[in-house]
């Protein structure tokens, strides 16, 4: 029997619990390759303690994990951060820099994969300047491009400043990371097209996909006596997050509470703002911040109507696809939706001015046909085309791809460009 080809996978994320997008994302890919055409190994950062107990979740998504300590980052990681400024690097790459983790994935190339896959261009800081095999990089979003809308939703000129400058310093060191690789991957078509013309790269293409077992669908409700709870699902100390619900509290939420006095909020994710708890509380806002649960589908099953008030992003979100597999309507800004297939009007509800999400949220919440109408559609496309198996597969074959064509090895990122 031929030994499968063994492929290296280098994350920079411990990857439980799938707490964001992205874990979600890779976690899927990883589940789809286990048991297929390589042997993977995953290396990633660990938390203390963590590799023993989720032993049989790590199982599930790799042949074998290899970790360097995870060096927590602390309340006041916000602000320490900020010292990365003076940097060529962009602060989060910055922050990403770890000697435990370069010298953990300088040993595991030197076991000599037969593939390397790199999850998001930050993982780059961690390589050697040269890898003696055929590389493959995970494009999760046009990073820059999320630099470049953090500037214009800026709320005073110094901070503008400083989202400009970090949007030339990741402009500049995303493109440099994705043309030193043999192949990129991206999750939208929009991102290729982005990466072939400011970068000059080009990029294979996979679905975003979801889990339809764990994602099981509930029909909404379909009366108007339904509870008007609207759900917000994501990681809270996100900067895009925050961003997009603060202007859903200060400029949708004096609408919709006019249109709708009985409505709710309820906001699920990891490390809630306290700025926007607190904002809440001082308004006494009908609004819950749950914090990190292990399971966000009760949350989302008990809502009418599901919100993506995002001003600021890049790639794609998961968060639309899951919340239509669990047969929840969605109203989104073209943002919150970019790159996903998705018909406004038929699988969701566009809105992109406050008075507009106010309206379309209203709407929902007192149209019990409506509801039903676009959670049916919503789950019936994610089902003939966005299924998790799927992406996983030609994820598989895009590597098989690399790995055939015998690419020559190409520069990693490393000391370089630190």
């Amino acid at each position: 029997m031929t030994a499968r080809p063994r492929l290296l996978f280098i994350a920079p994320r411990y990857l439980l619990p799938a707490d964001s997008g992205g874990k979600i994302r890779t976690g899927h890919i990883l589940r789809g390759l286990k048991g297929g055409h390589f042997d993977v190994t995953l290396a990633a950062p660990v938390p203390d303690g963590a590799e023993r107990r989720d032993a049989a979740e790590l199982a599930a998504m790799c042949d074998r994990f290899a970790g360097w300590p995870e060096v927590g980052r602390g309340r006041l990681f916000a602000y320490s951060r900020l010292r990365h400024l003076p940097s060529r690097l962009p602060i989060p790459v910055a922050t990403d820099v770890s000697e435990a983790g370069r010298r953990l994935v300088a040993g595991e190339l030197g076991r000599r994969p037969d593939l390397v896959v790199v999850d998001f261009p930050h993982t780059a800081v961690l390589l050697p300047d040269a890898i003696a095999a055929p590389t493959v990089i995970f494009t999760h979003n046009v990073e820059a491009e999320i630099f470049a809308r953090h500037e214009r939703v800026a709320g005073n000129t110094l901070r503008r400043v400083i989202w400009r400058d970090q949007f030339a310093k990741m402009r500049r060191f995303e493109r440099e990371v994705l043309r030193r690789f043999d192949t990129v991957i991206a999750v939208s078509e929009r991102d290729r097209d982005h990466f072939r013309r400011d970068y000059g790269v080009d990029a294979a293409v996979i679905p975003t996909g979801v889990d339809l077992d764990y994602f099981a669908y509930r029909a909404p409700d379909p009366s108007a006596a339904a509870e008007p709870v609207v759900v917000f699902t994501a990681s809270m100390d996100s900067a895009a997050n925050i961003d997009g619900m603060q202007w859903f509290m200060d400029a949708v939420w004096p609408l919709l509470a006019a249109a709708v006095p009985r409505a709710r909020v309820t906001v699920v994710g990891r490390n809630p703002d306290q700025k926007l708890v607190q904002a809440a509380r001082e308004r006494n806002l009908p609004w819950h911040f749950t914090g990190f649960v292990e399971d966000v589908r009760p949350y989302v099953h008990e809502a009418a109507a599901y919100v993506i008030p995002l001003r600021v992003g890049g790639g794609t979100r998961i968060k639309a696809y899951e919340a239509m597999a669990l047969g929840r309507p969605v109203v989104s800004t073209l943002i919150g939706v970019e790159g996903l297939s998705l018909e406004p009007g038929r699988h969701y509800l566009l809105a992109d001015t406050a008075e507009a999400f106010a309206r379309a949220v209203a709407e929902l919440l007192g149209d019990g046909a409506l509801r039903a109408r676009l959670a049916a559609a919503a789950r019936q496309l994610v089902e003939q085309s966005f299924a998790a198996s799927r992406a996983a597969e030609i994820f598989e074959a895009i590597c098989v791809d690399t790995l055939t064509a015998q690419a020559a090895p190409r520069s990693g990122l490393g000391s370089s460009v630190a």
